[in-house]
């Protein structure tokens, strides 16, 4: 009879896990436990994934013995790479869900309200499914009570845009049945990457003592009216360069492109902008730079977070509720709106979110931050 394969993380079964020892014949030369078995069902929005990372603490907390099995869309999948507390990260494929369907899981997390997230988690296999997943009409449902609150919240505006006061985080856990405990983000830089990113500062001029300002400038194609005007961005830097003190640092991705250069256009040499064509982990390269972050809602909000920056976020259609800062960065929002926030892909009152942002207040909160750090 053959018997079944070694429970250890490191074997495969097609190649020995240390090239002298035969693990099938002799045993695990060094056994490493698989444990509870976890699927997180996470493909929508980067910034949303590299979020998801807070749950990682509670899950490891409450099954120290664990694998954790990760599926997420293609372009979000590096996020979760040289992630310590990921044992495997499956790209949405084909080839990804023949895999899952195989693996017998004692939980599925599902993250996502899209009816492609929670059919993967209706197709996998496991002994406990929380989050989301479809009921047989193929519409979204909370599959514990504990998701109950997080469902509430997307059929609910009122709730979601006027009581809510708890983070993302926050109630994720809950719907995870996961006890949070402010827990951050993970995002770590490989070794290349950190001498990747010491090589770049030094052909940019930019030394251990400088005061880099890095602003953000774009988001999401989905939700266009999550940004500044190229005019304010414009303002906000004339006024930083006049304390001949600060070095601006322009972020952002593919699409922010054109953008950028119209950015930079009026100050040559003054502002470095970034190149933005090389990939999410490069990207976040160039966001390790400066020491605070200006951005709007977006997934580069989400990367600075994650690698613990001074954030100076604003909002206008999105919640502010739902983000945790973790006490590094202050959050502005229009005061007593009444249209905000509303999660619409065009306005109807000519962006008046975006034209009250508190310009002033941006170039305080900065100036402020660095003259702090200068005294520590």
């Amino acid at each position: 009879m053959i018997r079944n394969a070694p429970t250890c993380k490191n074997f495969n079964g097609y190649k020995p896990c240390f090239p002298d020892h035969d693990c099938w014949t002799n045993g695990c030369k060094d056994p490493q436990p698989i444990g509870t078995k976890i699927l997180i069902v996470n493909l929508d929005a980067m910034g949303d994934v590299l979020m998801t990372t807070a749950q990682l603490h509670g899950i490891k907390r409450k099954f120290p013995v664990s694998t954790v099995y990760w599926v997420t869309l293609k372009i979000a999948a590096p996020l979760l790479h040289n992630n310590p507390l990921v044992d495997y990260v499956y790209p949405y494929d084909f080839e990804s869900l023949s895999i899952l369907q195989q693996i017998e899981f004692d939980y599925v997390y599902s993250c996502d309200k899209s009816q492609r997230s929670c059919s993967i988690t209706n197709m996998v296999k496991a002994k406990n499914k929380l989050g989301f997943g479809l009921d047989p009409n193929g519409k979204i449902i909370p599959l514990n009570d504990g998701a109950l609150y997080n469902f509430r919240l997307g059929m609910d505006n009122e709730l979601k845009f006027k009581q809510n006061t708890r983070t993302g985080q926050d109630y994720l856990a809950e719907t995870f049945e996961l006890e949070f405990k402010g827990d951050e983000y993970v995002f770590n830089f490989t070794q290349s990457e950190t001498e990747l990113i010491e090589k770049y500062k030094q052909e940019a001029g930019i030394t251990g003592s400088d005061e880099i300002i890095g602003f953000n400038t774009g988001c999401s194609n989905l939700f266009p009216n999550k940004k500044m005007t190229v005019e304010q961005h414009i303002k906000l830097i004339e006024k930083f360069l006049s304390y001949d003190r600060f070095k601006i640092v322009l972020l952002g991705g593919p699409e922010d492109i054109e953008r950028n250069k119209a950015i930079a256009a009026p100050f040559g040499d003054l502002v470095i902008n970034t190149p933005a064509t090389g990939g999410v982990r490069m990207g976040a390269c160039y966001e390790s730079i400066p020491q605070l972050v200006i951005t709007g809602d977006s997934f580069g909000m989400h990367l600075a977070i994650a690698m613990k920056k001074y954030v100076i976020a604003w909002f206008g259609l999105s919640c502010w509720t739902e983000i945790e800062l973790y006490g590094r960065g202050v959050k502005l929002f229009p005061d007593n709106l009444f249209c905000a926030p509303c999660w619409k892909k065009s306005c109807p009152h000519n962006l008046e979110c975006i034209s009250m942002i508190d310009m002033d207040r941006i170039i305080s909160e900065t100036v402020n931050y660095f003259d702090l750090a200068k005294k520590k």
